[in-house]
């Protein structure tokens, strides 16, 4: 980048415009080389003024570019600093997942041995509700037979003082007189 102080100029457009030459023999038309130098010195002053609103468009554009190389360090900062938390939070959605699931599991084994426990309980009651089941059965038909027999022995009492009581038919005597 040339900067104002990088420029040396040691013609200017007023030198153009003030200079005189002396006369010499067979010399130049004075006329047209002052309308030359005229000529030059505006257009010289047209580059110049050119070249001076240029190099500060090259200002301006170095101090554009400057912020948007500095725009792009902080992007490139950012999206880094995404990405990385990006990579983070998937990192700890997985571990946090991992935990979860472990804890379901663990969850799910506890569960799963207390319901063990609880159909081995359940089927320990239920064979020992067999079990009284099966004494009760016994207890019920021991109690049958025993009040069958009682039945019986009074049945057999009851017979048997029935046919105590029972005489045996045997004509009277006032009976057996008056017949005769």
């Amino acid at each position: 980048m040339l900067k104002s102080e990088d420029r040396h100029v040691s013609i200017t457009p007023l030198d153009l415009r003030q200079a005189r030459f002396g006369s010499a023999m067979r010399g130049f038309n004075k006329a047209e080389v002052a309308a030359f130098l005229l000529e030059t010195a505006d257009d010289y002053e047209h580059v110049l003024r050119e070249n001076e609103r240029l190099r500060q468009d090259v200002v301006r554009l170095e101090a554009s570019l400057t912020q948007f190389r500095d725009i792009e360090g902080s992007l490139k900062n950012t999206l880094v600093g995404s990405q990385k938390v990006a990579d983070d939070m998937r990192e700890n959605a997985k571990q946090e997942a991992a935990r979860l699931v472990r804890e379901a599991e663990s969850r799910a084994a506890a569960l799963t041995e207390k319901a063990q426990g609880r159909i081995e309980d359940v089927q320990r009651e239920i064979e020992g509700l067999r079990l009284r089941r099966r004494d009760v059965e016994t207890s019920i038909e021991a109690i049958i037979s025993s009040l069958h027999h009682t039945l019986d022995f009074v049945r057999e009492q009851e017979r048997r003082e029935r046919d105590d009581k029972v005489v045996p038919h045997r004509p009277r005597v006032e009976s057996a007189i008056r017949q005769a």
